[in-house]
């Protein structure tokens, strides 16, 4: 723990990479006659979770022993456990005119300036082995390999000095900082906390698995990620106004918490699944929600994968406990949510509706039954599906 009575960012220590007012004058100055690098968009969700300390013990983006070593062990170079590359990455024709020791100015995509990188190193991108050991597939269908096999051949690591982490960020209100959460945690008098990673609208069967998660923690934080994700997900504003509404109607208020992580999807399965943890020890949280098929996509994974990567660590080595869940569902012979550890009843005493069916009902106009989603969450979808 902490001394403060909080758990210990991972490393031991929450990086804070944001510069000071006066510093920060001086680099945008400075930044005018530097190598000017555009982020995509992952890495300008890296970029800010960097600078805030979300991805502690991290400093800038990886070098490349640190890349290998996470790529072959889920492990920095120092042997502290991490399960996925932050890297950026530029063409080869870029990286020609950048030497070891320069500083470059990174920028979004309006070439604003987000901070200045100190390039300590220039490695190739091994693509193709972050692709099978990541990801678990080199298939280009994947979304994440898709991400990966797109970025630059050249790798440059170095420590970062952020200016601005993002230029017009939405939903500032819950735009909270590892810092922000923690500090909200310790008000509230937390000594626990469990956070829930999720994607998409919480609907019954996510509800019933964090009401029981908070059943044994002081606290929940509902954060969900609203940076990029691949076509087809439902936008983070449609999304966003579910929560609201959700944790307003059916949740108490002091023992819950709703923040944005401004991360990017990277559909890495379990991999993914001990980095979302990792994030969310450094937000404060003791405990971590892992369901079925955690941060998965198609069939690239099995469906609890997710829980028992897990165990490729020692007891306690993660720092942050994670609480695994079975798929649930309306059980009618037991008139409440179960799953197949609490119910002996059969598929056919089951509500359970397919993507596809949900989608087709909610463009209809039509309510999925109570038991699959709670009917304001599904009048926020409906207006939202009927919109589009």
């Amino acid at each position: 723990m902490s001394e403060k009575g909080l758990i210990a960012a991972h490393g031991g220590k929450l990086v804070n990479l944001v510069v000071s007012d006066a510093e920060k004058g001086k680099l945008e100055a400075a930044a005018k006659d530097m190598v000017r690098i555009e982020l995509p968009a992952r890495e300008q969700c890296d970029l800010e979770l960097l600078s805030c300390g979300a991805m502690s013990p991290l400093e800038g983006f990886m070098g490349e022993k640190d890349f290998h070593a996470v790529c072959d062990n889920m492990r920095l170079a120092n042997g502290l456990p991490w399960p996925m590359p932050i890297t950026c990455s530029v063409s080869e024709d870029v990286a020609a005119g950048i030497k070891v020791g320069q500083q470059v100015a990174l920028t979004d995509d309006q070439d604003r300036l987000l901070g200045v990188l100190e390039v300590t190193e220039k490695y190739a991108h091994d693509k193709k082995k972050e692709a099978e050991k990541a990801y678990g597939t080199t298939d280009e269908a994947h979304p994440g390999v898709a991400v990966v096999y797109s970025q630059g051949d050249v790798c440059l690591g170095g420590p970062l000095k952020v200016t601005t982490p993002r230029h017009d960020p939405d939903f500032t209100e819950y735009r909270l900082t590892p810092a922000q959460t923690r500090a909200d945690f310790q008000k509230k008098g937390w000594k626990t906390a469990v956070a829930f990673q999720t994607r998409n609208p919480i609907h019954r069967a996510h509800e019933y698995i964090i009401k029981c998660a908070l059943e044994i923690t002081d606290g929940l934080m509902v954060h969900p990620l609203v940076g990029e994700t691949k076509e087809g997900d439902i936008p983070a504003d449609v999304r966003m106004q579910c929560y609201e509404v959700l944790l307003k109607n059916y949740f108490n208020s002091k023992n819950t918490e709703l923040a944005v992580w401004p991360a990017a999807m990277r559909y890495a399965g379990p991999r993914e699944a001990i980095l979302h943890a990792l994030v969310r020890k450094n937000y404060g949280c003791t405990h971590f929600i892992v369901g079925r098929d955690h941060a998965g996509v198609g069939d690239y994974y099995g469906t609890y994968d997710a829980q028992r990567i897990f165990d490729e660590f020692e007891p306690g080595e993660l720092g942050i406990t994670p609480l695994n869940f079975e798929h649930s569902f309306w059980c009618k012979v037991s008139g409440a949510m179960a799953s197949d550890k609490t119910t002996n009843s059969g598929k056919e005493d089951r509500v359970f509706l397919s993507g596809t069916k949900v989608r087709e009902m909610l463009a209809n106009g039509q309510r999925p039954p109570a038991e699959f989603t709670r009917p304001e969450v599904a009048d926020i979808l409906i207006g939202a599906m009927q919109a589009k």
